[in-house]
């Protein structure tokens, strides 16, 4: 009998220059594969993977249809060896869905042949424009897919040539969760400091407060990326706030480091998180890492937190303190918070809207770190920020029009100082032009050194 043709088939054929169809099969079978390939557009989380991609893995994703939530659980049913898998859906949204990845060499390097076989629910009463407009949505997102997939991995060509082991901190926050993923389809072993009970192997337990990480917990590591601490722009600041942003970087920065200099083999690098907050508000005037700080409480924190960092360099720690600048992604932090207020428009400005905010891409920032890693000449303090640093005004102008948004009034400075305090004043309306200079001479590449190249990234416009 016959086998029933899908109702639609979708295929998209993509090239990746100086890359062999083994290290692209390869890329795809790392652990943070499918992380690395969602759009950061979309509401969507991995709930649980299960075999990476041999025949039987499965993995679980929560996903979004504008507000509304589903599942989609899929199973992966065969798998050849540097040529090809497949995955079908268990459970999810459409009537049937089977996914098929081919792998092949090509004069121009390597090419991946994906092929989706599928019908949507409901699909004899549908009307045609329907199967148009999921095949743009499939279209948008393989060419995002195929533009995350080209830039990692020429970065992994340049950073990733011998696998690392490396330790982060703050693995679970915003920051953390995008850059474990880039590191493990790098080939990197990831393990992560834990504040709950260890799950996994390359789980370790720490407790900053009571001091706990103990050194025979380490396993021998390459290098650290401690990004752990209190997020400090959320709401108003009370002095029992302002005392628990400090002591979080302060005494797990401590901790850390006293134990990993008390370890056999001390890591070769350590990358400890600081901001661009370390500056203070400075104008319009650009400044490099040779800028003073400022005398604000930010700086305060970022000063300090420094210098809990500052023994590790004695312990013959390669350190790089990352000044990082403002990240932009949809998945987390100010950007996050903006968009929220979309179906209404976006505030023109906060304040004055003079004050210039030191910006970089999620992606960039997590690419700077894999940088800093292999790079011995960078130490010290390096600016994590993109090249063209905005005003909060051309910012808030740039994002309604690439959306097609209306700017609704500004808000006063008084009535921002009158809600937030000092947290108004010293993050919402202060800011500063940090140039990337060292990060720059060090060889580093931008993908996206114009605000409204990251902004066409980050909001699925590049696709369209």
């Amino acid at each position: 009998m016959p086998t029933r043709k899908p109702l639609h088939r979708f295929s998209f054929h993509s090239t990746y220059p100086d890359t062999t169809a083994a290290e692209l099969f390869t890329w795809h079978s790392r652990e943070g594969a499918l992380e690395r390939l969602l759009p950061p557009w979309e509401k969507t989380t991995v709930l649980f993977r299960r075999g990476g991609i041999a025949v039987g893995a499965e993995v679980g994703l929560r996903m979004h249809f504008g507000p509304i939530p589903f599942g989609f659980h899929a199973r992966h049913i065969a798998w050849r060896d540097g040529e090809m898998f497949a995955d079908t859906q268990e459970r999810g949204p459409f009537a049937s869905w089977t996914h098929r990845h081919f792998f092949d060499d090509c004069p121009e390097g390597a090419q991946l042949h994906d092929q989706i076989d599928y019908a949507l629910p409901g699909h004899s009463f549908l009307p045609a424009w329907a199967n148009r407009f999921a095949e743009r949505g499939l279209r948008r997102l393989f060419r995002h897919r195929q533009a995350v997939l080209t830039a990692d991995l020429n970065l992994h060509r340049r950073c990733s040539l011998t696998p690392l082991r490396i330790l982060i901190s703050g693995a679970s926050g915003v920051l953390g969760r995008a850059l474990r993923p880039l590191l493990t389809t790098g080939g990197h072993r990831v393990y992560t400091l834990v504040r709950r009970p260890v799950a996994a192997s390359n789980e370790i337990f720490w407790d900053p407060q009571t001091g706990r990480l103990r050194p025979e917990d380490l396993p021998e590591l390459d290098a650290v990326i401690h990004l752990a601490g209190e997020y400090i722009g959320l709401s108003r600041w009370s002095q029992r706030q302002k005392n628990r942003v400090l002591s979080s970087r302060i005494d797990g920065t401590a901790l850390l480091i006293r134990t990993l200099a008390a370890v056999k083999r001390p890591p070769k690098v350590l990358l400890s998180a600081s901001a661009t907050g370390y500056y203070g508000d400075t104008g319009s005037g650009e400044i490099d890492e040779s800028r003073p700080a400022g005398d604000d409480f930010i700086s305060e924190v970022c000063r300090r937190w420094e210098d809990a960092a500052a023994p590790a360099q004695a312990a013959g720690i390669r350190t790089v303190v990352m000044r990082l600048g403002v990240g932009l992604t949809p998945q987390g932090g100010g950007l996050q918070r903006i968009l929220a207020t979309s179906p209404l428009g976006f505030i023109r400005r906060f304040g004055s809207g003079s004050q210039y905010l030191s910006w970089i891409s999620n992606d960039d920032m997590i690419a700077a770190m894999l940088h800093c890693l292999n790079c011995p000449e960078l130490a010290g303090p390096v600016n994590i920020v993109a090249p063209e640093p905005v005003t909060n005004a051309g910012f808030m102008t740039t994002l309604a029009r690439l959306t097609g948004r209306p700017l609704l009034p500004p808000i006063p400075t008084e009535i921002l100082r009158l809600v937030y305090g000092q947290m108004a004043s010293e993050i919402v309306l202060s800011g500063c032009c940090a140039s990337p200079r060292k990060l720059l001479e060090s060889g580093f590449t931008f993908r996206h050194s114009t605000l409204e190249s990251a902004l066409r990234y980050l909001l699925g416009l590049h696709c369209e």
